[in-house]
């Protein structure tokens, strides 16, 4: 709705006396004058709407609804608190949209508050920081409520439908200290990042349960599955025992990449700290060997060697090599994006860059909202297409070709 006549002249006017920005922008101010009459305004054309009539219309007349009046109301924003007059009706019905009922915000402030949010500022830094820069007094139940709109759009995103096929998703999960019953709890946060068909990451979820487990993990399988994917062609994921096994009762058809990294941190639990350095130079030869077989010639050779005194680390090798292996299939394009969980613990350290100033989070949707915060922001940079995507696919293409012709 563009200003009136009427009003256009006021402003005018008051601009031609203003001599300082307390003129324009104060108590009384040009602009606040302006932005109280265009939401009146607006305010009255959506009650005729609701109403089905104009004002002092006959139509009116015993149709079961009428004018009941105003209302005052104060509204904080930018440029301070702008008291205003709201219309009501009898029924008591009328559910305005340029403000709604109990809304004590206006415009840019309250996506400034989320911003802050996002970015870990705690309440009180958000109080003060309102309060500095834009002369707000705001209370915490204020900021609360402003930021718990996020858990609405939140589960929006969470639930929304998901492509067909996914070529590589990375799994992990990351651990917090949550309220739960008076107790202070450790909770895992279970992240699903996806690298979609045009080699763009999106992340598929965000979902919040006891420490990491199996058993949750199958069930966000099942939540992605009745979401709409149906293939995922690489899953990389961390040395969570049984977690290759619950990713195929779900896609039989996927192929699981051990995190190398999570193998070497396992492997190195056994070894002495004297001879980490020796081992190392050894089980590096296994896992960047240019093929499978010469790996494991490498690894027969770095038994010979350590069996005797380091058994246990051989044999955490031995037995994940199945799954550990998977990437000496693929060229190095591919290698370098599914022989380690890096992709998805960038995620998490943006997470806890931005989490770092709550030690405990008071309830599981606190973490959601603050997570998915962090997510929105970090997604904004998710834009362009991985470097030699078209490598990768060229060569996916070929490896999955009957999965992947229904979506290239």
């Amino acid at each position: 709705m563009g200003l009136t006549p009427e009003m256009i002249e006021q402003l005018k006017a008051d601009l031609k006396i203003a001599r300082t920005y307390q003129d324009l922008m104060g108590e009384s101010g040009a602009i606040k004058k302006i932005i109280k009459a265009s939401l009146e305004e607006m305010l009255d054309a959506e009650l005729t709407e609701h109403l089905g009539y104009e004002k002092y219309s006959p139509l009116g007349k015993n149709n079961g609804n009428s004018r009941n009046g105003k209302t005052h109301k104060t509204l904080k924003n930018d440029n301070g608190e702008i008291d205003i007059t709201v219309p009501r009706d009898r029924n008591g019905s009328f559910d305005p949209v340029i403000v709604k009922k109990y809304e004590r915000t206006l415009g840019p402030i309250e996506d400034k508050i989320i911003s802050m949010y996002a970015k870990g500022m705690t309440t009180r830094d958000i109080q003060s920081h309102v309060q500095e820069f834009y002369g707000l007094d705001v209370s915490a139940s204020l900021v609360s409520q402003i930021t718990d709109k996020i858990i609405d759009l939140a589960k929006e995103w969470h639930n929304r439908p998901l492509e067909n096929l996914y070529p590589i998703v990375f799994f992990d999960a990351i651990h917090y200290k949550v309220t739960s019953e008076g107790k202070v709890t450790n909770k895992a946060a279970y992240t699903c990042l996806s690298l979609n068909i045009d080699g763009k990451k999106d992340l598929l979820g965000l979902w919040v349960s006891d420490a990491e487990g199996v058993n949750f993990w199958l069930t966000v399988l099942t939540e992605l599955k009745n979401r709409g994917v149906q293939d995922i062609l690489i899953a990389c994921v961390d040395g969570l025992k049984g977690f290759p096994e619950a990713i195929n009762t779900v896609f039989p058809k996927t192929e699981i990449q051990l995190c190398i990294i999570h193998l070497i941190r396992n492997t190195l639990k056994y070894i002495a700290s004297k001879d980490q350095k020796l081992f190392m130079q050894g089980l590096k030869t296994v896992y960047t060997a240019p093929t499978e077989e010469a790996a494991l010639i490498a690894l027969d050779k770095l038994e010979e060697i350590w069996a005797k005194k380091y058994s246990l680390a051989i044999k955490t090798w031995r037995n994940n090599w199945t799954h550990a292996s998977t990437f000496f299939k693929y060229p190095a394009e591919i290698r370098r994006i599914i022989y380690t969980t890096n992709a998805v613990e960038a995620v998490h350290r943006q997470f806890r860059k931005v989490t770092k100033a709550k030690s405990i989070f008071p309830n599981d949707d606190a973490l959601k909202k603050m997570l998915f915060l962090a997510y929105r922001d970090l997604s904004k940079k998710w834009t362009m297409q991985l470097q030699n995507w078209a490598l990768v696919l060229s060569h996916l293409s070929v490896t999955f070709d009957e999965r992947l012709e229904n979506v290239l």
